[in-house]
């Protein structure tokens, strides 16, 4: 308990870091957000007027102070409707959190990220099954096969997965499956559970494809590795098959860097996946977040950075838990 303790300590600490420099940088940012809200044909006084609205004539500390006492606080578990206190918060109980109002779509913050957040956890989960699945299945085969043909067209195929940029794989998918042999959805959300399934494919398989190619390689050096070693060999002399020596015996040896790449890579998709969800149109984290630093949407772009750093910090200690699970010699 006292290890988990300390390593959600030094995780809220990295995140009100992360997110205390994005307030800053996003305010200093030389650019007028009350002239982007009023539109280039308004008048000075106008833009004052909301500029004045928006707290942006009052100074960094005074910003930055309203910012982090309202970000977490205690408020009424029920709040009324019309009340512009708790307008904005998003509630717990007596615990209220509070990202402000977004500059160009008027909403609350922690609305509109409730209703992107499920969607880019939906494609981060996929992504991250499909990578798995294929990359350490052929990891596992080209080790099995090692300098024979099935390895060397593995390696060729992952050294094309990581070279091409995922639009152009996407595009390819989007060709392929969509345009020619219309299998799947060119692009979008859609309206039931059933169209979202089936529009999450084709994004899914673009960045599953994509981080397939390194854990096909990782896989591979590891299983090479630990495939000469004694204990194998002890394994096949007592007559165990050869897919129970490469799935339980070797693969058992080399699951800490997949728990890593999987931490990692699920952490930094539900932060959002930007180019993937903008060449299907997938309304998630990512593509809210280029939207906000266009539009200099400053309480959108600390939400949208607040979610990616809770994210990424959340998963790398969920990470080092489950080594002290996988590992015994870690938790000693």
């Amino acid at each position: 308990m006292k290890r988990i303790a300390s390593k959600l300590g030094w995780a809220v600490l990295v995140i009100w870091a992360v997110v205390s420099l994005t307030f800053v940088v996003s305010n200093v940012l030389p650019s007028d957000p009350a002239r982007m809200v009023a539109g280039p044909q308004a008048r000075p006084a106008d833009v004052a007027r909301i500029r004045q609205q928006l707290g942006l004539d009052r100074s960094l500390a005074s910003q930055y102070a309203s910012f982090i006492t309202r970000l977490v606080h205690l408020g009424p578990t029920h709040v009324e409707k019309g009340d512009a206190r708790h307008a904005t918060c998003a509630t717990t109980g007596f615990l209220h959190f509070d990202l402000g109002k977004s500059y160009q779509l008027r909403r609350p913050v922690v609305d509109v990220l409730g209703e992107r957040l499920p969607r880019s956890l939906m494609l981060a989960v996929g992504a991250v099954f499909l990578q798995v699945l294929l990359g350490v299945g052929a990891g596992i085969l080209a080790a099995r096969f090692h300098k024979k043909p099935l390895d060397t067209a593995l390696l060729g195929l992952s050294l094309l997965g990581v070279s091409a940029p995922t639009f152009i794989l996407g595009l390819g998918l989007q060709y392929v499956l969509a345009r020619r042999l219309h299998l799947l959805p060119l692009d979008g959300f859609g309206h039931t559970a059933t169209e979202h399934a089936y529009c999450l494919i084709l994004p899914a398989l673009t960045l599953g494809l994509v981080g397939a190619a390194y854990y096909t390689r990782i896989v591979r050096e590891d299983m090479l590795g630990v495939l000469p070693q004694d204990f194998i060999r002890t394994a096949r002399a007592k007559g165990a098959t050869e897919t129970r020596v490469l799935l339980r015996h070797a693969l058992g040896m080399v699951w800490l860097p997949i728990i890593t790449m999987i931490g990692m890579d699920l952490g930094a998709l539900v932060g959002g996946a930007v180019v993937t969800e903008a060449l299907f149109r997938w309304p998630g984290i990512g593509a809210l977040s280029v939207t906000a630093l266009l539009d200099r949407d400053g309480p959108m772009i600390v939400g949208t950075v607040l979610v990616t750093s809770t994210a990424i910090v959340l998963s790398n200690v969920l990470v080092d838990l489950l080594y002290g699970v996988l590992d015994p010699r870690i938790r000693r």
